[in-house]
């Protein structure tokens, strides 16, 4: 099997949350001051990555309901590059993000439709770079460098500090590696098979907790379970 064709779509239930993305495109257009509903999106990943890691990229993010419901039907899905998922990369994209906007909202200080059109270009030029992206590489290409999704990475719990309640794939000792289905079907191109037997189980920062590895795993030892107190090590 050619090496582009590894990854493939996998299509999941979920209400199609991508229409709010769409609606706030025209609405903002129209009245720039509803740009400011944006602070949702950049703050809300962040906050909830303390507790549940990316969750919200993998099932609140109207965005990532885009790449997922449409996109991923139609692209290639070829690998992510990797330079875009290293530290460096993804730092300077964190700064580089934030200086633009930083600049932009200096210049319109004051005058709120100004600040809220800063809001509304952000989104929509990155929209369009995720979606170029999707057609070139995977449909969640841009997820794997995003700012707010790389800054949820870094404050997404660890295997010192879990809390409990937490949500994290467990792959049994039984697996094989050899089909890695896990891994054709995970939207950030994760590989959960590596994990095989650790009792700790897969927790990757950038896991969106989509559970598609569990749905997928034919022999069914792939799950997407449940920290406990007693697991919390």
């Amino acid at each position: 099997m050619e090496r582009s064709k590894f990854f493939r779509h996998y299509p999941v239930k979920r209400f199609p949350i991508y229409w709010i993305l769409f609606i706030y495109f025209v609405v903002a257009w129209f009245y720039p001051v509803v740009g400011f509903v944006a602070v949702i999106c950049m703050f809300g990943p962040v906050l909830t990555a303390i507790w549940k890691g990316r969750y919200w990229c993998g099932h609140i993010c109207p965005r990532g309901s885009l790449y997922d419901k449409i996109l991923s039907k139609y692209s290639p899905h070829r690998p992510i590059p990797h330079f875009v998922r290293t530290r460096g990369f993804r730092l300077f994209m964190v700064c580089f993000i934030f200086a633009m906007f930083g600049i932009q909202m200096y210049a319109g200080w004051g005058d709120w439709n100004a600040m809220g059109k800063v809001f509304w270009n952000i989104i929509l030029l990155t929209t369009v770079v995720g979606v170029v992206l999707s057609f070139i590489y995977a449909p969640r290409t841009w997820c794997s460098f995003c700012p707010m999704g790389t800054i949820s990475s870094w404050v997404s719990p660890g295997y010192d500090r879990t809390p409990k309640g937490y949500k994290y794939i467990e792959v049994g000792s039984a697996c094989q590696m050899k089909c890695k289905s896990c891994s054709r079907v995970c939207p950030m191109q994760l590989k959960p098979y590596e994990s095989r037997g650790d009792q700790r189980g897969y927790r990757h920062p950038d896991c969106l907790k989509c559970g598609r590895c569990q749905m997928v795993c034919p022999t069914k030892i792939v799950e997407l379970t449940t920290l406990s107190e007693d697991k919390n090590s």
